[in-house]
């Protein structure tokens, strides 16, 4: 299997739940969703191309913005160590048994991707062999805290600032596009956004 791994808009919110749901229905609904990772899972490791697409499409945004709040807003970092993930993941993601366990595991491979990179810039240490990958993988209960630290510290910012960065980083238009949006210069808008991540890094450090 030829994997492409392209950066796509990612979106800062996340999916609301519906207040009218019963027991039965949320029930029901866990159970079709772990289904659809079992047979996506299956389907990846089997080479198919459409299915590695799919689990790119609904992961790399939320393991995106777990990166983010792991490095501090190192954004460049983030997407490097995303795409390492799912060149892994095309390599090694074998039999999972429900949602939060493919979730689990593909929030371990990233780890183990930015710890490497994180030995790799202060002392330029050989990569980790991917059979260090384990197949199986327990529940991390900081990820959704993690999370929340970068909704929390998005908002905390004046909402200019966080309009930059969500249309940037998250909706994925140029600095040429926001130029033409603010009528402003691209040298200008080049400048507020590193004043912009400055402040996210020194929110998240």
């Amino acid at each position: 299997m030829t994997v492409t791994v392209n950066p796509t808009p990612l979106a800062i919110g996340k999916p609301g739940t519906r207040p009218d749901l019963k027991v039965a229905d949320t029930t029901r609904l866990v159970t079709d969703r772990d289904s659809q990772a079992r047979a996506l899972a299956a389907a990846v490791a089997r080479g198919e191309e459409t299915a590695f697409a799919e689990l790119y499409d609904r992961y790399q945004g939320r393991l995106f913005r777990l990166t983010l709040a792991l490095n501090h807003g190192d954004e460049s970092l983030a997407r490097d160590t995303v795409q390492a993930t799912f060149l892994t993941t095309a390599a090694k993601l074998r039999k999972v048994e429900s949602e939060e366990h493919l979730w689990n595991w593909l929030a371990n491979v990233t780890r183990q991707h930015l710890s490497k990179a994180w030995r790799r810039q202060k002392r330029d240490a050989p990569l980790v062999s991917m059979a260090e990958i384990p197949e199986q993988i327990g529940p991390n209960p900081s990820d959704h805290a993690l999370e929340e630290r970068l909704d929390a510290a998005l908002l905390s910012m004046e909402s200019p600032e966080r309009q930059l960065l969500e249309w940037f980083y998250f909706d994925g238009l140029s600095q040429k596009d926001i130029a033409l949006r603010l009528r402003l210069t691209i040298k200008a808008v080049s400048g507020r956004l590193e004043r912009a991540r400055a402040k996210l890094r020194a929110l998240l450090t």
